[in-house]
């Protein structure tokens, strides 16, 4: 059952490389690899996202729900930074072997204003949570 369901990958992936007719070259290959790096940076800003919204104070206690709130916000201001800036590149030049043509220019747009907003808000956060020492209310 399983060599089945891996020859039937393999046929897909010969299928998606040999697109109208003519071999991938190693571009377009690796820009299939490239659709990975997003689903991981998707999981990873939903794991953050979720984690910061979870009562994490009152689970872990205020002292370690405080700091794992501060790792949290901090790992996701990285996340965002990240993308911005891979996203930025990618438009200029190659990065890891993938160019982003400026297809859909109001798409890249709002990729980019919306990870500009979540390096502030979350900055915006940290500041007032942890410099200004404010207690902040969740659910």
């Amino acid at each position: 059952m399983e060599s089945i369901e891996q020859e039937r990958w393999a046929r897909l992936l010969d299928a998606v490389r040999n697109v109208n007719g003519r071999p991938a070259t190693e571009r377009e290959a690796v820009s299939v690899a490239i659709g990975t790096l997003f689903i991981l940076n998707f999981a990873g800003a939903t794991v953050l996202g979720l984690g910061l919204l979870a009562p994490l104070e009152r689970l872990l206690g205020l002292r370690w729900g405080g700091a794992a709130v501060a790792v949290l916000a901090l790992a996701a201001i990285g996340l965002a930074a990240t993308a911005f800036a891979f996203s930025a590149i990618a438009e200029q030049t190659p990065l890891f072997g993938f160019m982003e043509p400026g297809y859909d220019p109001p798409a890249i747009l709002a990729s980019r204003v919306a990870e500009a907003v979540t390096v502030v808000s979350l900055g915006a956060f940290g500041i007032v949570r942890f410099l200004a020492r404010a207690p902040v209310e969740r659910w």
